[in-house]
């Protein structure tokens, strides 16, 4: 056995143990999170392993950990089941969005459950109890025993819509013993850009192929945009959004809000993860501001909300009803360090996009967005408060419209990716050995 094979195998022993070490503390989390969000409560021995009820014979395996994943999905399953009619589909997670949006993509015959922890034991039971013909992960979900389980067992897995940031290249340099045998394993990653395919091509994978972003074939939902347009009559002013924040951004926006002359347009504030929605209320009414909470109404805001100077986002999966809302939006997890949020939903919306210096996880669509004109980059908190401003004022609606036009026109330019990673999928199922199921 080569030095080379000896340091993997001893990193990825390291790595299990120090998981296993952790998984009292995992449980405890989950039943931490089920207080707030229910479905992490649910089916809790699915996280370890332990499976109940029948396999899906000859299912694909689509892992999508969270909510927007999960969404990017929905075009891709579509297109599978097109390429493919009869493809019956194991459908996993790891958050409650994810989970809960994930009902929808469901069929006959297919299944959902929670996919285990990245634990020799628990990965081996998920695999023995469901036998899929072949995995796909989306985006990142690149896990060192999940992978080395699935090679043993001769089965394909690849990564679709697939990137990888610099910045996650560099941190996964550190742990290059242990990451890149995962890496290799894949029978192929489907990446979103040229700059990820290099940088999954030095990570360790063998075949990498550019097929676009998926989320370019996530079509707004007519319904939503039309309860936007009707939230936008009833607020009666002009509206700017901070959409999908992160945690220290709404303070940072507070912050500059409060230096708006009156009469200010309405502030929308959704953050990206619904655990924190009391937090951020409170956070509104720190700092002194009247606050109507989407939570709070019917189908539409009562007569009170449009006195309201911030309306609080507290829903889910209406993210086009507050893009429609709006004459421009702050991207949230841009203006902190966080990477930043994706931005194809808003301009597929039509709604104008101000970012922050920080968006090294969606890097070339960030890019692509201001080469088009549909969005603009700003270097901090206040300077994007007084760009949205400028948008949302009278003076400003030549500029809104022309932005929201190219906004549209840059969405659908990049349009088919779905149709183009199903093909390779089915290429893989149709070159897996028989008899898996």
């Amino acid at each position: 056995m080569s030095e080379v094979s000896t340091g993997r195998r001893i990193a990825r022993a390291g790595y299990s143990t120090l998981l296993r070490l952790l998984v009292p503390l995992y449980w405890l989390r989950l039943h931490w999170r089920a207080r707030r969000e229910p479905l992490y409560g649910e089916a809790i021995g699915e996280r370890f392993g332990f499976y109940r009820g029948d396999a899906v014979p000859g299912a694909l395996w689509v892992h999508a950990v969270s909510l927007g994943e999960t969404l990017a999905a929905a075009p891709l399953v579509d297109a599978l089941r097109r390429a493919r009619p009869s493809l019956r589909l194991l459908l996993t997670h790891g958050t409650a969005t994810g989970r809960a949006a994930g009902v929808a993509l469901l069929g006959a015959g297919d299944a959902q459950a929670w996919l285990a922890v990245d634990t020799p034991g628990a990965v081996r039971r998920f695999l023995d109890h469901f036998r899929p013909v072949a995995g796909v992960l989306m985006e990142t979900e690149v896990w060192p025993n999940l992978l080395e389980q699935a090679r043993r067992r001769s089965l394909p897995m690849l990564l679709a819509n697939a990137r990888l940031s610099e910045r996650s290249r560099r941190r996964g340099a550190r742990v290059e013993v242990l990451l890149r045998p995962a890496f290799e394993s894949l029978a192929a990653a489907l990446a979103q850009s040229d700059s990820d395919a290099g940088r999954l091509r030095s990570a360790g994978v063998r075949e990498v192929i550019v097929t676009g972003n998926v989320k370019f074939d996530v079509d707004p939902d007519p319904a939503l945009l039309a309860l936007g347009q009707r939230w936008k009559e009833r607020a009666g002013r002009p509206v700017v959004l901070a959409a999908s924040t992160r945690e220290g951004e709404e303070a940072m926006l507070l912050a500059a809000w409060r230096s708006v002359a009156a009469p200010a347009p309405l502030l929308v504030v959704v953050p990206r993860h619904p655990q924190r929605f009391d937090a951020v209320a409170e956070l509104v009414g720190a700092a002194g501001f009247t606050l109507s909470r989407r939570s709070g109404w019917g189908d539409l805001p009562p007569s009170g909300a449009a006195s309201a100077e911030v309306w609080l986002g507290d829903s889910m999966r209406e993210m086009p009803a507050y893009y429609a809302l709006a004459e421009g939006a702050l991207l949230g997890g841009s203006f902190a360090p966080l990477g930043g949020q994706n931005l194809i939903e808003a301009s597929a919306c039509g709604c104008p996009i101000v970012m922050g210096p920080h968006t090294f996880n969606f890097a070339e669509a960030a890019e692509r967005a201001i080469g088009a004109g549909a969005a603009t980059r700003v270097p901090d908190m206040a300077s994007g408060v007084q760009v949205a401003l400028d948008l949302a004022s009278s003076g400003g609606a030549a500029q809104r419209d022309t932005q929201a036009q190219q906004a549209r026109r840059f969405a659908a330019a990049h349009q088919g990716s779905a149709a183009r990673i199903a093909a390779r999928i089915v290429a893989a199922l149709d070159a897996s050995p028989p008899g898996r199921d």
